[in-house]
């Protein structure tokens, strides 16, 4: 746990350096002098696939680019050439100490807009989840990176939904938005906004922008960044089609910007979207953008070469240089700002195929305590031996009885139901718990070969909290949880003392995706194993 005093420290050492950004309305301003901010960015990030949606890859090297003070003090240098004002990195080890990085950030006048996830923990669009697991590593970052004033704010997703049939996937990340935004103001951390990074689908664009936006202003997004590479070649704010994101935009009651712009065909690019982007018919909507990227790798999209620690520039970065420099955007005073647009008026109209995701309610708040709270009370429990091949054949048959039964209480598919008031535990508490409840209506079933086992439950818990959250919880575990987690000073939800399961493990969601699970478990002749 960081100490009070160690934490202290690092935040004076920038403070002075740097005017923080707040969010008034639709516009960023500085806090200090209330001019208004507009984005003049670059994604600042190696080796790491800036739309990762999987949770279940194995180790992945990160380099993270706030960690290495000599790499990112060279790089400045070349940032300043752009007029950078904003980097977006997309995965830090929040374990790691960043105060040299963002000490010189702050000093060259550069914010940080962090995505809060990493490949590996982070939401699958195709198995969506929002668990105790993601809450720790989410909040962690939050953690690390409010210790400096030059952190503008945090993505809690980057284009999950991506096509009609995952968009139930962004009811998750709505709940990370809200659970991040409830961990920020716990904290008594300075207003800083959580947002979410859209790609520019054709099929859900809209849909997503009001998803996000519409119900309790708790859950919503503070900012809405976009993604957008409409604009190739030497185009025009027509051709590309900014005219009509910017009159979509024009009644967005948060701050919108590119999170990523720059088509790279044909290549060198023209960036003469800058010139737009920047210019009267756009900037009383956006608050600019953010670049892809600062280093050339494989897709091509890179501005500038490292080799051995060096950096060569290339035709993309003297063409971006050129144009950013005639950059100046006109904005407004933030005391004579008066905003008058408001959130979205309705959420999406659900519809099968079209548009999936319910914003009430959404998949309950990541709470560990609730989960060790419920751990207590189970008499039938899985087995440390337990491998995560068992845990795959033990949800597939246990949820496969009596019509998903056993299994109501860790439900994540809201089609099929209200969710389960433990769909956020980790998945070796989760299938503790269906387990549990398997076992009441089957003599001797809390053996599956010695996979499960017996131990002494707990009628009544006493852990200070347990038998509110529980009987919110209740029985079934099909209740409606609101209470939030605790906040810690390491950023974890609670005090579970279950190890769970890998994160590379999903649990199956009830309905169709429990259905191809079982399945596939029956197919392999695996499930069988019980008893």
């Amino acid at each position: 746990m960081r100490g009070l005093i160690a934490a202290t420290a690092l935040l004076a050492g920038v403070q002075a350096a740097v005017d923080p950004i707040v969010i008034k309305g639709s516009k960023f301003f500085y806090k200090n002098n209330g001019t208004q901010f507009f984005m003049k960015g670059v994604a600042y990030q190696q080796e790491v696939n800036s739309n990762t949606t999987s949770t279940t890859s194995d180790e992945i090297n990160i380099t993270d680019p706030l960690a290495d003070s000599t790499a990112c003090k060279r790089d400045i240098e070349y940032l300043k050439k752009l007029k950078t004002n904003t980097i977006r990195v997309y995965a830090i080890d929040p374990k790691k100490d960043h105060k040299d990085c963002m000490t010189a950030l702050a000093d060259a006048g550069i914010y940080v807009v962090a995505d809060l996830s990493e490949p590996g923990l982070s939401i699958n669009r195709d198995d969506a989840e929002w668990t105790t697991t993601l809450y720790d590593r989410y909040t962690s970052v939050i953690d690390e990176l409010m210790q400096y004033d030059n952190t503008l704010g945090f993505f809690a997703g980057n284009e999950v939904s991506n096509q009609p049939n995952n968009t139930l996937a962004s009811a998750f990340v709505k709940a990370a938005v809200r659970d991040s935004k409830a961990y920020i103001k716990s904290k008594n951390y300075r207003a800083v906004g959580v947002g979410y990074a859209t790609n520019d689908d054709a099929d859900i664009r809209e849909n997503l922008a009001n998803y996000f936006d519409c119900g309790n202003a708790e859950d919503a997004i503070d900012f809405w960044g976009y993604n957008i590479y409409s604009w190739c070649g030497d185009s025009s704010f027509k051709e590309s089609g900014f005219d009509v994101r910017t009159k979509e935009f024009e009644k967005y009651n948060v701050p919108v910007f590119f999170a990523e712009y720059g088509c790279n065909t044909p290549r060198p690019r023209l960036f003469t979207e800058v010139g737009a982007l920047y210019g009267d018919e756009m900037t009383g909507v956006w608050s600019g953008g953010i670049v892809y990227m600062y280093f050339e790798e494989a897709n091509e999209f890179g501005l500038a070469t490292v080799s051995n620690g060096k950096v060569t520039t290339n035709k993309d970065f003297d063409n971006l240089s050129k144009e950013i420099a005639k950059a100046t955007p006109s904005g407004v005073k933030m005391a004579d700002y008066n905003p008058t647009n408001t959130a979205a008026a309705s959420c999406p109209t659900v519809k099968s195929g079209k548009w999936e995701a319910e914003s009430d309610p959404l998949p309950p708040v990541a709470n560990a305590q609730l989960c060790s709270c419920m751990m207590d009370t189970l008499s039938c429990t899985v087995a440390d031996k337990a491998t995560e091949d068992d845990f795959g054949d033990m949800f597939g048959y246990i949820c496969g009885q009596k019509d998903g039964k056993y299994c109501a209480g860790i439900n994540r598919n809201v089609t099929a139901g209200a969710y389960g008031s433990y769909g956020m535990c980790s998945a070796k508490e989760q299938l503790a718990f269906a387990l549990n409840a398997y076992v009441k209506d089957v003599p001797n079933g809390c053996s599956f070969k010695g996979k499960a086992t017996s131990k002494q439950a707990t009628a009544t818990p006493t852990a200070s909290g347990c038998s509110s959250l529980l009987k919110e919880a209740g029985a079934a575990g099909t209740g409606s949880v609101t209470s939030a987690p605790k906040a810690s000073g390491s950023g974890s939800s609670g005090s579970s003392n279950s190890t769970g399961a890998a994160s590379g493990l999903t649990v199956p969601a009830l309905g169709m995706g429990l259905s191809a699970y079982i399945f596939g478990a029956v197919a392999s002749g695996m499930a069988m194993i019980l008893l």
